[in-house]
């Protein structure tokens, strides 16, 4: 069986219904937990845990390489860091929410271009 959203293949009794859509188990959660970049709850946690913790943030791979390609050569369009990074959409997606809610990066309109910078 195959998933209806993203095209893999879905080991039997695994597959997902949602919306009449067979989907797989990733697509499913995406679909029923989509990553909130603007999330003043979390903004307000992640502050909160930083102030009052002695530990340092530990970044993901894929996180620490987003910051880098940031520091290194300024803003990019999200399609961009999805091709540099290999990965798609939907997992930069949740990686940018977390940074943002870190506030360690921020979007950025530039004329009609959407671009991930940092903070």
């Amino acid at each position: 069986m195959q998933c209806e959203r993203c095209k893999s293949l879905i080991p039997e009794g695994e597959q997902m219904e949602f919306h009449g859509q067979i989907l797989c188990e990733d697509c499913y959660m995406d679909l029923l937990s989509p990553p909130k970049i603007c999330d003043p709850w979390a903004v307000h946690s992640a502050r909160s845990f930083l102030k009052n913790s002695s530990t340092e943030l530990n970044f993901s791979p894929i996180q620490q390489k987003i910051l880098e390609i940031l520091q290194d050569e300024g803003p990019q369009e999200p399609a961009s860091l999805c091709e540099r990074l290999q990965i798609k959409e939907t997992d930069l997606e949740r990686d940018i929410a977390a940074l943002r809610h870190m506030e360690k990066i921020r979007g950025e309109l530039k004329g009609r271009k959407k671009l991930i910078r940092l903070w």
